[in-house]
């Protein structure tokens, strides 16, 4: 009799351990600005990710992926992305595939501008938001729901006429955070804000990168519109930090995904403590990891 209760005990303890052991799972959902457009980041390792469309993309998400590897964090990555998309083309166009599962974590973005028609009004962007929580809700009630607010358009600011034209750099940039903290105020299910256009604000004041793509390609690409493979690893780092807890610079100079991207260690630690330093400021508390990083496991 003992020994069944002996037996019992420890098939509880398997699989207690198997559930502890099960990968969560995070969608992101998005844009041109989350496939990588315009970098090698677009088709990186799209082996390691689900792409919920079927057109082979790895971008931000299967950098967020080598990261959680890395750093021993058990993720499955999926994404759903259109270019030139706002939130309410997922929930008309893409509702079976952004509901298809019950989903542990969401990370979404809309336009660049917010809203295409009126640049800097926030105001369809957190009707939308709003829309977009009570589905992903619906679907999944424990689900943590963030939202990404993106980086200023050089293509909108240096070049006459457009919108934030006389603007500084960083202007837009902010006015686009603002527009998503008070999507984040407002709509109840929103958890945070991944701050990546503060993060490329920050990069550009500390001399990591520079304001000026017109002078020299940095965190751009070649359109003064999307990012560079700089870019979207700072974007990748923002939103890793802020989902997982985990301190961006406990990748180090070891990170093997920047340097199979073309990124000296210098770089990629560089983007790692401007990452660090925008989410301390947004009052994320951060932990470092406890697997040291091998220089190379999640990337071989």
């Amino acid at each position: 009799m003992r020994s069944s209760w002996v037996v019992l005990g420890l098939m509880a303890l398997a699989v207690g351990s198997a559930e502890a052991q099960q990968a969560r799972t995070i969608l992101f959902i998005g844009n041109s600005f989350t496939f990588g457009s315009g970098s090698a980041v677009h088709y990186w390792r799209a082996n390691t990710v689900t792409d919920l469309n079927d057109e082979g993309t790895g971008g931000v998400p299967a950098l967020f992926k080598s990261f959680a590897d890395q750093t021993g964090l058990e993720y499955d990555v999926y994404l759903e992305t259109r270019g030139g998309s706002a939130f309410d083309f997922h929930i008309r166009e893409k509702l079976p595939e952004i509901t298809s599962q019950a989903w542990d974590v969401v990370v979404a973005r809309s336009y660049s501008t917010m809203d295409s028609e009126n640049p800097n009004d926030p105001t369809a962007l957190i009707a939308t938001g709003r829309e977009l929580s009570d589905v992903l809700h619906r679907r999944s009630p424990s689900v943590e729901f963030y939202v990404t607010a993106t980086w200023s358009r050089p293509d909108l600011t240096y070049v006459e006429g457009t919108p934030w034209y006389g603007e500084s750099i960083d202007q837009m940039g902010s006015d686009v955070d603002a527009g998503y903290d008070r999507l984040a105020s407002e709509v109840e299910g929103v958890k945070a804000v991944n701050p990546v256009g503060e993060a490329f604000n920050r990069a550009m004041r500390t001399g990591v990168a520079d304001p000026n793509p017109y002078d020299m390609i940095d965190l751009w690409t070649f359109d003064h519109y999307h990012a560079s493979t700089h870019g979207y690893y700072l974007e990748a780092l923002v939103v890793f930090g802020n989902v997982t807890g985990v301190d961006p610079m406990a990748l180090g100079g070891r990170e093997c995904s920047g340097l199979e991207l073309g990124m000296s260690r210098g770089q990629a630690q560089a983007l790692q403590q401007v990452a660090h330093d925008e989410l301390v400021a947004a009052g994320v508390s951060l932990r470092m990891s406890a697997v040291a990083l091998s220089g190379g496991n999640a990337c071989a």
